[in-house]
């Protein structure tokens, strides 16, 4: 007998919805999480990497898919999932989103798609050091989040140190030391990936692609400043 797997969760109608859903999967393993949307568990994240991320958007109901949207877009709502160690501190850096390095990127931070991406968050952390297995992985308590004045304010005090060069379309000068909140790296699976991008001469050049990445010291003061973590 053929099972047909249960369809995605409808969106959810309102922020305090979308919470009480991710609170009613908090303490549960992702193996439980997924066998009842009828997805199987990958052995590891090697080929999968995105497979946690895909797993909650399904079952909160998240709608955007692929589009240049939040993941919620009727609330404005961006989701994250945040893997941390048993102590609740983040184990890695948390990608944003792709850096523009076709000529298009904002001018301002007011315009910034980074800045929309954070506006709004609903962190979900994913408790389980890399010798757990995936699906013996936690879901951990949900947090939705805007940032403060000062993290905003640090937020785009990087964000205008890392575009500065990528405007000027030189692209040496991006550093990961760059940044103490925002940083700004290659995302690709190996150095063969490129992208097209205007240099400083306004010519079309062959280089990785970027990403935003939030530091791993900035999502763990937040969570720290939320759940008193210390």
């Amino acid at each position: 007998m053929v099972t047909t797997p249960p369809p995605a969760a409808p969106p959810p109608t309102s922020e305090s919805e979308l919470l009480a859903r991710a609170e009613r999967l908090a303490g549960r393993p992702l193996r439980w999480i997924a066998e009842r949307q009828g997805v199987a568990v990958p052995p590891d994240q090697r080929r999968h990497k995105g497979w946690i991320g895909q797993l909650f958007e399904q079952t909160l109901g998240a709608s955007a898919g692929s589009a240049a949207l939040p993941d919620f877009p009727h609330l404005g709502v961006e989701m994250k999932t945040l893997p941390v160690d048993a102590r609740g501190r983040p184990r890695e850096s948390t990608y944003v989103c792709t850096a523009p390095l076709d000529g298009s990127l904002a001018q301002t931070w007011s315009e910034a798609w980074v800045r929309r991406k954070l506006s709004r968050v609903l962190w979900v952390p994913i408790v389980g050091d890399a010798r757990v297995p995936l699906g013996d992985r936690i879901a951990g308590a949900p947090l939705l989040w805007s940032p403060t004045p000062d993290q905003e304010a640090a937020l785009r005090a990087d964000w205008e140190e890392l575009t500065e060069p990528l405007l000027r379309g030189e692209y040496w000068l991006i550093s990961a030391r760059m940044g103490q909140s925002l940083q700004l790296r290659p995302k690709a699976a190996n150095a063969q990936q490129t992208t097209w991008a205007v240099d400083d001469d306004g010519e079309w050049i062959r280089v990785n692609p970027m990403g935003f990445y939030l530091r791993a010291r900035f999502t763990r003061d937040l969570l720290a400043r939320h759940f008193a973590l210390g």
